[in-house]
C-alpha cells in the first residue's frame, strides 16, 4: 500500500478550493476511503495548524482535520535525524523526517524546494496531480 505524507500546500489547496473536482480534495477523499495511507508527526500537525490558520482558514475546519489526522492517520516517532540531504527551509525537515522515519513510499507536495532532494531519499516526492495518477491506477 502506498504510504504518503502530505505538505501543508496540498491541505490548503484542498480547503481553499471551490471546486468540486479539485485534485487536493480528491487526495484526502480518497485517503478517508483507505486506498493509501498518510503519515504525520507531532511537528508536522503544528506546522498545518500554524499555516493553515495563517491562511484563514477557520478553526473549526481545522479541527476537523486534525481529528481526520488522529482517526485515520499514521502518526510516525522521529527516531533518527540524520539524512543525507536537508532542504534549504528549516520548515520542509519535519516532513522529509516524517517519510524517512515512517517508511513512505511519497512526499506529496507543490514546493520546489524538495526538488533538489529527488533521489536521495527511499521515497518518491511528488506532485500532487502525479500522486493522485498514481493512486488512481490502483482501482
Amino acid at each position: 500500500m502506498m504510504r504518503a505524507v502530505l505538505d501543508t500546500n496540498v491541505l490548503i489547496a484542498s480547503t481553499k478550493s471551490r471546486s468540486p473536482h479539485s485534485p487536493n480534495r480528491e487526495i484526502l477523499e480518497r485517503w478517508r476511503l483507505g486506498q493509501f495511507s498518510v503519515l504525520y508527526s507531532i511537528d508536522i500537525l503544528h506546522e498545518y495548524v500554524e499555516k493553515l490558520l495563517a491562511h484563514g482558514i477557520p478553526e473549526g475546519l481545522i479541527l476537523e482535520i486534525l481529528w481526520a489526522f488522529r482517526d485515520a492517520a499514521e502518526e510516525v516517532t522521529i527516531r533518527f535525524f540524520h539524512l543525507p540531504l536537508y532542504p534549504a527551509d528549516r520548515d520542509d525537515i519535519a516532513f522529509i523526517l516524517c517519510a524517512a522515519n515512517g517508511g513512505a513510499t511519497h512526499l506529496v507536495t507543490y514546493d520546489g524546494g524538495f526538488d533538489a532532494l529527488r533521489g536521495t531519499a527511499d521515497f518518491a516526492i511528488c506532485a500532487p496531480l502525479e500522486f493522485l495518477r498514481m493512486v488512481r491506477q490502483l482501482e
